[in-house]
């Protein structure tokens, strides 16, 4: 689905209430699509305005079936002075912002509170919490049914992730290692590129506990580093409920790292899973307390 298709969802915000009363025997009149919906509460011109100006409308109004988390005027009037002028002048950071707040499907309350992420249609992924929250939003009213869908109302506007994995990455020292050998090896400007790409982050813990003979053959070997550190990307965003339901999961350098559990514990190769779903603008990363090897690579320790 292209961005504008997935925009013009988040017009969705607005209820109606339509029904007849209990002694009538009519049926109660069929819903309205999101658009109509959002338009007819009076609550969600800014979310309206801002699905026009990114030219979503018909999509939401003849797509779906989406599930829309649509923040309402005073959710946008509370962002800082400024913001929404500014999104309405830019129809691309616009439409990202939009998307992160509409998933495809009709996912009812019980649903949400079920679920610990939503993928949205940006390709980012929403937390939710208890309550449930949604990102840190508290969701007002729900399970408002449109014709292609479900509303839920929040208080505020949830905001993607802007910072690229390599940004993450770089801005936390526990992985300095690993900038450094991504760097070394020329690497940055791919995993700081469109992607997505899912990366397994060892720590500088992690390549630490290498024997040093190893590390030394890996770091000085230009073929060997590029082949390892690929090991640890995967194309596309895997976040962390479809990790666990994977065997293994092809790197980028060809080869298969192999998924299981141990519990709740998951385990890539022998490495363990210790952190999931840092959210980046082109990716995820999921920390690991292990460097990955390729299965055919052959270290000096083994010889």
């Amino acid at each position: 689905m292209n961005r504008i298709a997935r925009l013009t969802l988040m017009a969705t915000l607005a209820f109606v209430a339509v029904g007849c009363d209990d002694d009538d025997d009519m049926m109660t009149p069929a819903a309205v699509d999101i658009v109509a919906t959002a338009e007819a509460a009076g609550s969600f011109n800014t979310l309206v305005a801002a699905l026009d100006a990114a030219g979503l409308r018909t999509t939401l109004e003849t797509g779906g079936p989406f599930t829309v988390f649509a923040p309402t005027d005073a959710a946008f009037d509370a962002l800082p002075a400024g913001t929404v002028d500014a999104l309405l002048a830019d129809p691309d950071a616009l439409a990202e912002i939009l998307l992160f707040h509409v998933a495809e499907g009709s996912l009812a309350s019980g649903d949400v509170a079920s679920t610990p992420l939503i993928v949205t249609l940006n390709g980012q992924a929403l937390m939710i919490d208890a309550g449930p929250t949604v990102n840190g939003a508290a969701i007002t009213s729900a399970d408002i049914d449109a014709s292609n869908g479900v509303i839920h109302v929040i208080d505020a506007v949830l905001l993607p992730a802007e910072e690229t994995i390599t940004d993450i990455a770089a801005a936390n020292t526990d992985f300095s290692t690993l900038v450094g050998v991504l760097d070394q090896a020329g690497l940055l400007p791919t995993v700081s590129g469109e992607g997505p790409f899912t990366v397994f982050a060892p720590t500088n813990a992690a390549f630490d506990a290498l024997p040093q003979e190893d590390l030394d053959y890996i770091v000085n070997n230009m073929e060997v580093l590029v082949d390892v550190l690929t090991y640890h990307v995967v194309a596309g965003r895997v976040f962390s409920t479809e990790v666990v339901g994977l065997s293994s999961a092809t790197a980028l350098n060809g080869d298969d790292i192999a998924i299981s559990l141990d519990g709740s514990t998951v385990l890539l190769n022998t490495a363990t899973v210790t952190a999931t779903d840092v959210q980046g603008s082109n990716g995820i990363i999921h920390i690991i307390d292990e460097v990955l090897l390729p299965p055919d690579l052959v270290l000096p320790s083994s010889s």
